[in-house]
Formats: structure tokens, sequence, C-alpha cells
């Protein structure tokens, strides 16, 4: 496990022994095979996506592009961000 880092707060009666292990092994990847992992996990779901989660992220985005339409937030680079939390981390490691 990544030093300092939690891992995700996950009710056990949900969590196989099988998964728990998967979960521990991909906790120790690097911060980009992590993320390339979750794109691959939620990318695979497809059309196994709950309704109603699928409506509130809709519902989610559009207030996000209304207040970046009206300039009432200002977006922020990816990098900006990503140098952000990447500072945030025990270590303060940047990947960049």
């Amino acid at each position: 496990m990544l030093r300092g880092v939690k891992s995700p707060q996950v009710p056990v009666a949900q969590m196989t022994n099988e998964v728990s292990k998967l979960l521990q092994k991909a906790l120790s990847l690097s911060v980009e095979e992590q993320e390339a992992l979750a794109e691959s996990l939620i990318s695979s779901l497809g059309d196994k996506v709950d309704g109603d989660v699928q409506a509130a992220w809709e519902t989610e985005i559009a207030k996000r592009v209304a207040e970046l339409d009206s300039g009432e937030v200002k977006a922020v680079p990816w990098s900006e961000v990503r140098r952000r939390n990447l500072a945030k981390l025990p270590d303060g490691r940047s990947r960049d």
C-alpha cells in the first residue's frame, strides 16, 4: 500500500477475498498505472451502469458546464490539478 494513503472505504461484506487481494495489488501500482486500471474498469462497465447514477452524472455535468459558460467558475488545466494533488501525497512526489 502507498505510504500514508488509506485504502478506499468499502464494506468488507461487499468484497470477496479475491477482490480484496486485487485491491491491495492495485494500490501498490504507480499513480499512472492506477489511473489506467481505473479507466479500463470503468470503461468495461458499458451499459451496466445504474440508470439513476447515469442521470445524476448527467445533471452534474450540465450544472458544471453552465457554471463554466456563465463564468461563475474557471477551468484549471489538468497538469495543474495533477501537480497540486501529487503534492498532497505524503512524500510530496511529482511524476510529471
